[in-house]
């Protein structure tokens, strides 16, 4: 059976907020490398602001290291200098034709930091997901007024809007509780 227009234009949106929130998620570093804590840098490269990704190879060779090679080396400096004013934590370094960002130790106020950061975000997934089971709601109820929907039917929707709701919303507390372990646990 397929599912109603609704659930499926709901469950797209939830499924949207969640890896929204799950890519918030991997933006904050635990002391170890990731490009994804820089991809999003915006450059000033050719007369308009480009994400870093866009303009230069991002590696980690290994797990305190992040080296960015500019495809065009002329970027070297406004690479580093947009890396700077990203103000992610890392003091850049030009070394020849790559720039390399050492991670920082974290300190246990910087983590305890970081954690807080990644309850925000939840919280925010969170909110995102209960906003867009209302509007599910709201538009059964809306069809169920104009008499599109059976009493029986708009029930079962709602109860199955529930349902989804339930399941991403543990699945974001699952994530952020694993975020928040390998945080404290280095």
């Amino acid at each position: 059976m397929k599912a109603h227009p609704i659930i499926e234009d709901m469950l797209k949106r939830m499924q949207a907020a969640e890896n929204h929130t799950l890519h918030e998620f991997s933006s904050i570093h635990t002391g170890k490398a990731s490009p994804a804590m820089v991809e999003s840098v915006m450059v000033e490269a050719y007369g308009s602001s480009m994400r870093l990704k866009e303009v230069a190879a991002i590696t980690t060779p290994d797990s305190r290291m992040i080296v960015v090679q500019p495809w065009d080396k002329s970027l070297l400096k406004p690479v580093e200098k947009a890396i700077q004013m990203a103000n992610v934590g890392i003091n850049p370094s030009i070394d020849g034709s790559v720039i390399r960002l050492p991670l920082p130790e974290l300190s246990r106020e910087r983590r305890q930091d970081l954690v807080k950061v990644v309850h925000r975000l939840a919280e925010e997934g969170r909110v995102s997901v209960r906003n867009v089971r209302r509007d599910a709601i709201d538009a059964i109820k809306k069809q169920e007024k104009a008499a599109a929907l059976s009493e029986d039917e708009a029930r079962r929707l709602e109860k199955e809007v529930q349902q989804h709701t339930d399941k991403i919303m543990k699945d974001i507390g699952d994530h952020m509780a694993a975020k928040e372990k390998e945080l404290l646990t280095v």
